[in-house]
């Protein structure tokens, strides 16, 4: 049997509903001639007469209602097929895979994405999410292991396109009682006196302490390296060293522990936070929507 064209199941459809042919070629906008010659053509195809002509009419036969169910059901799914393929379209459906720093992703990533996947046109869209350090970040967005990449503006982006995002301010935590905790804020000359608990050395945070370090002259004394910022804290309440980090990660924490926050007085303690990734035509709907959506908690 041949395939079934749609438009004619669909003027079948029509005609028995309204139960006249020139009724339903006027909701058409189709002459009823034309409409006559496809249902002929339909009953050629299936072997069978799928319409009974009254004096006023026409109503389908038991194998035109047969096919009558069939056709409705094929006409749902058509339109569902349809309104899928306009939710890829306009970004609704997709999978997006995202690289993010450790500050951002502890700060507010995980909560803007969820913000976002909770509007209901975007329930069907997946946003994977993997920490990586910056400098891994832009490397990966590079050469395509992810659509997007949210790290501090600072690491070299060159070759991407970005928009900006968050900001965050780094601070000194230090112990109470430690030398440094009665100030009411520091440079950062006067942190490399003390030892220090650290990211990973080559996050873009840590490769830039070291340059300014270098640029007084001084090394930053890195006693211990972990990986995230609760484990730090847990040093420096330790009392085992110092840190430097973003005070929207560690003032609530922070004070449960009993830590004190020094503001670090630098022009560069505060960071912007970017969204980058490769050409946008590139982007599929879904990332282009989502880069709208990081966008927009930019502040002004």
């Amino acid at each position: 049997m041949r395939d079934f064209d749609l438009t004619t199941l669909r003027l079948f459809v029509s005609v028995c509903e309204a139960g006249n042919i020139a009724r339903a070629g006027e909701k058409a906008n189709i002459v009823g001639s034309a409409i006559s010659k496809r249902l002929a053509q339909l009953e050629h195809q299936v072997g069978t007469p799928l319409l009974v002509r009254k004096r006023h009419g026409v109503v389908p036969t038991a194998a035109g209602q047969t096919l009558l169910e069939h056709a409705r059901g094929m006409l749902d799914s058509a339109a569902r097929i349809e309104r899928d393929m306009q939710n890829y379209v306009a970004g609704g459906r997709g999978q997006v895979r995202i690289l993010a720093s450790v500050s951002a992703m502890t700060e507010s990533l995980a909560d803007d994405v969820a913000a976002f996947l909770r509007r209901p046109a975007h329930r069907a869209i997946r946003v994977d999410m993997e920490e990586r350090v910056s400098p891994e970040i832009v490397r990966g967005v590079r050469e395509g292991l992810a659509s997007l990449g949210v790290c501090w503006d600072a690491t070299d982006h060159s070759g991407l396109h970005a928009r900006p995002y968050r900001r965050d301010t780094l601070c000194v935590i230090v112990p109470q009682g430690h030398p440094l905790a009665a100030r009411r804020k520091l440079r950062f000359a006067e942190t490399l006196d003390y030892e220090h608990v650290s990211l990973p050395v080559n996050s873009a945070v840590q490769l830039m302490l070291q340059r300014h370090a270098a640029q007084l002259g001084r090394t930053v004394n890195h006693r211990v390296i972990v990986t995230n910022f609760e484990a730090a804290l847990r040093v420096v309440n330790a009392g085992l060293a110092i840190s430097l980090v973003p005070r929207e990660v560690a003032q609530g924490p922070a004070e449960a522990l009993g830590l004190r926050l020094v503001p670090l007085a630098e022009p560069w303690a505060e960071r912007r936070f970017i969204v980058c990734y490769r050409d946008p035509p590139a982007l599929s709907p879904a990332a282009q929507l989502l880069v709208d959506h990081l966008a927009s908690q930019a502040p002004p």
